[in-house]
């Protein structure tokens, strides 16, 4: 008999395919075949005596037994009904075929298991047949043991008829129970397999959703990397290369150095970009060591905004501790973004205060500034990074202008980031800041 394709039982009807009509022909075709035959040859066996009904019946009940296979998996109830009550009758008029019929049966039985959607009616229609058959064989079996049969003694306790007749209904228990359970088996067999196919496209559908994620952050950090690297540098070169303009004419000295600081401001970020694109084409660039900067290079940054315009002092409270990796890179950025900032828009005579604060509740950096400050219709994007790396350490990050003048960004690390790396070895855990 041919197996049910696995496919999800809500859609099977839908999705029975042409090749699978085709297979349900060519098995009705050949049971056909199978049960004239079968037929024949008991008709010439005279299986049932004399009593054999004639062999065109037989021809007619061949076809009703069979053809309704070609239509299985449409109707498999109807198909079921169909074949049971010719089956019934084909027995009762002693018609000389007795192979074929318990075969289509049996397949019309599984069907109906294996193919109907509603269980309670899947359910019904089966425990419906078999009921009716052992009611039927139930009441040929009285019959039988009314009646004269030369052939099986009944004397006895257990007599060779009484054998006999507890055979015929343990043959029919084991061979309606097996119909029966192969056709639940092949339903969870179903239900199973497309419960893996549909889990398997929802897990593909999640890979290609967590790798367009990824790209998508890689573009992130690439860019918020860059912008931090290039704005820092950039903005230092233009304030340099406005105070030369200022004073070109009237102090060669003067001008000369501040394009030695500009060259150098050049240098610098050229430096930081080669370091940049050196972590993002090194494979494992997440481990520990690849990053470019750490907190041990606040004095250096706290320096360099001072020498290009915006005098800045810089504050430790408390006593450093260790922190991971990704903390110290994303703590220096946000400060060195939050004094560029500072010094594009503070204007003349601004100066900031840089604050590190080392504490029992985490860790805590603050970048305060006087000066005038800038209305923005939104954010821009060094803010926008600036809240992104907080993010990504885990952290909080508030930014916005003091009432009293200028800007201030806080951002604060919780302890439970920082104490994650207790243990491990850091840049900022030999010196003091």
């Amino acid at each position: 008999m041919s197996e049910p394709t696995l496919v999800p039982p809500s859609t099977a009807a839908q999705r029975l395919t042409a090749a699978q009509r085709r297979q349900d022909a060519w098995l009705a075709a050949g049971l056909l075949v199978a049960a004239v035959l079968s037929a024949w040859l008991g008709s010439t066996a005279s299986v049932y005596g004399t009593e054999s009904a004639p062999f065109s019946w037989a021809l007619l009940y061949a076809v009703a037994l069979t053809v309704p296979i070609a239509f299985r998996r449409r109707m498999p109830i109807a198909v079921l009904v169909v074949i049971a009550v010719a089956f019934f009758a084909g027995v009762s008029l002693r018609i000389p075929e007795v192979y074929v019929g318990n075969v289509t049966l049996f397949i019309a039985m599984y069907t109906v298991g294996a193919w109907v959607e509603d269980r309670r009616r899947a359910t019904l229609a089966r425990v419906l047949v078999i009921v009716g058959m052992f009611v039927w064989l139930t009441v040929v079996t009285f019959q039988a043991s009314a009646g004269e049969d030369g052939n099986l003694s009944r004397a006895g306790l257990f007599s060779p008829f009484a054998a006999y007749m507890v055979l015929q209904f343990l043959v029919n228990a084991a061979f309606f129970g097996g119909a029966y359970l192969f056709g639940e088996r092949a339903w969870m067999q179903a239900r199973s397999r497309a419960a893996l196919e549909a889990r398997t496209v929802e897990l593909e559908r999640e890979r290609e959703l967590t790798a367009a994620q990824a790209v998508a952050l890689d573009r992130v950090r690439i860019a918020r990397e860059l912008h931090d690297v290039v704005a820092h540098h950039v903005s230092a070169m233009g304030v340099q290369a406005g105070a030369t303009r200022v004073v070109l004419d009237r102090d060669p000295a003067a001008a000369r150095a501040g394009l030695e600081a500009v060259e150098q401001s050049a240098r610098d970020a050229l430096v930081e970009l080669r370091q940049l694109l050196d972590t993002l084409r090194t494979p494992d660039a997440e481990t520990p060591g690849d990053s470019t900067v750490h907190l041990s290079a606040l004095p250096e940054l706290v320096a360099h905004a001072g020498a290009n315009g915006l005098p800045t002092t810089l504050t430790i409270v408390g006593e450093a501790r260790p922190l991971p990796e990704l903390v110290e890179v994303n703590v220096y950025r946000v400060a060195q973004e939050a004094l560029t900032n500072a010094r594009r828009h503070g204007g003349s005579g601004a100066t900031a205060d840089v604050r590190v604060r080392y504490g029992a509740d985490g860790v805590e950096l603050e970048v305060t500034n006087v000066g005038r400050t800038a209305v923005a219709t939104r954010p821009g994007l060094g803010l926008v990074g600036m809240r992104e790396r907080a993010a990504a350490s885990g952290g909080t990050l508030d930014a916005g202008p003091r009432p009293r003048g200028g800007f201030r960004v806080r951002l604060h690390v919780p302890s439970t980031v920082v104490d994650a790396a207790a243990d491990a070895p850091s840049r900022t855990g030999a010196e003091r800041v």
